[in-house]
């Protein structure tokens, strides 16, 4: 990383920093889903954005891990630290398993297989032979842990922290793996998996590492959700849930780390803003936002901020160029006329 990005990240984490402190524990809950939402949209993107595979299921591993955090608290009294291991790797081998049937499909039909994964999930939270653990159309009520070590913070304002030093944690190994050999896998199996396999790149390995990675980070998001919420319900992870952090992942940039924040603030506060402008139809209005985004930013909100970035290197460096030939210009210039005056 450049000196500059390393400036701008230590700004942006010192603002993240101070926020609990400045707003209303609404306004700091609300920003703890945004980091809750970043985590699931990374997962999501590093198989879909990085692998190539389209999911429309995610919100099952989602309610997976946030079930595995409540039952663990509700049930056998774990912390609340100690489920985010758990749930994340209960996700991690349910994603492998689920990645294995997939690998005989692609595009659209891994896409319908995942949409069937989402929409069964809420229906089986609420099956009778486990009813005595999901607790059924009743849910789980858990309680939001206390600050510890007795610091003077409120319940939301230490979770808001902790939730923030998960997200980084879980950015910075996403952000080791993508640059490394594993990720040059990925990207080579997306971008053309026969020639990937000619390679030497095991393909199908790959592929179901993917899911289970993506499916991890959803289950530590989905954990985290839960301490957040407090409950946990079945009707909570509907398919609207999937559709929703695919619709997060395509507007903050596919294939881009730091387009999982941006989408993340997408989802949390678009359809809130919508719902303020017309209560009569909110959905209306955030399909028009939707369709806006699209529209202007193609390639999300990151590829968005790539390119405007971009535009104003080159312009900078035209303009040192053009200055530069106007300096040698005018040396050339008095050059020969001071070559006449000696003479």
């Amino acid at each position: 990383m450049s000196r500059r990005v390393l400036i701008v990240l230590a700004v942006v984490l010192l603002a993240a920093c101070a926020l609990p402190l400045v707003v209303s524990n609404y306004r700091v809950f609300q920003f703890t889903m945004v980091l809750v939402y970043a985590i699931a949209l990374l997962g999501l993107n590093l198989l879909t954005g990085y692998n190539g595979q389209i999911s429309l299921g995610h919100g099952a591993f989602y309610a997976i891990g946030a079930y595995c955090a409540a039952i663990l608290m509700d049930k056998f009294g774990v912390p609340y630290w100690a489920t985010l291991p758990a749930a994340g790797a209960v996700c991690f081998v349910v994603g492998f398993l689920f990645g294995l049937p997939a690998l005989r499909l692609e595009g659209l039909y891994l896409a319908l297989a995942t949409f069937a994964l989402g929409v069964s999930m809420p229906q089986l939270l609420k099956y009778h032979l486990i009813e005595k653990w999901t607790g059924g159309v009743q849910g789980i009520v858990i309680v939001k842990p206390d600050p510890p070590f007795g610091l003077r913070l409120s319940p939301d304002q230490w979770l808001y922290y902790f939730t923030l030093a998960v997200m980084i944690l879980m950015f910075v190994l996403a952000w080791n793996l993508l640059r490394g050999r594993v990720g040059r896998a990925l990207i080579a199996i997306r971008d053309q998996h026969v020639a990937a396999e000619a390679m030497g790149v095991n393909s199908a390995l790959y592929k179901t590492l993917a899911f289970g990675v993506s499916a991890m980070y959803t289950g530590i998001a989905g954990a985290l959700g839960a301490i957040a919420i407090q409950f946990v319900a079945p009707d909570s992870f509907n398919i609207f849930l999937s559709i929703t952090f695919l619709v997060g992942v395509v507007i903050g940039g596919l294939a881009s780390i730091s387009g999982a924040i941006y989408g993340a603030l997408f989802i949390q506060f678009v359809p809130n803003f919508a719902d303020e402008i017309s209560k009569a139809a909110p959905w209306a209005i955030f399909g028009v936002f939707l369709l806006a985004f699209v529209y202007v930013m193609p390639f999300g909100v990151a590829g968005a901020i790539r390119m405007l970035l971009a535009r104003l290197a080159r312009k900078a460096q035209n303009d040192s160029g053009t200055a530069g030939m106007a300096t040698n210009s005018a040396a050339g210039a008095k050059t020969p006329g001071s070559s006449n005056a000696t003479g």
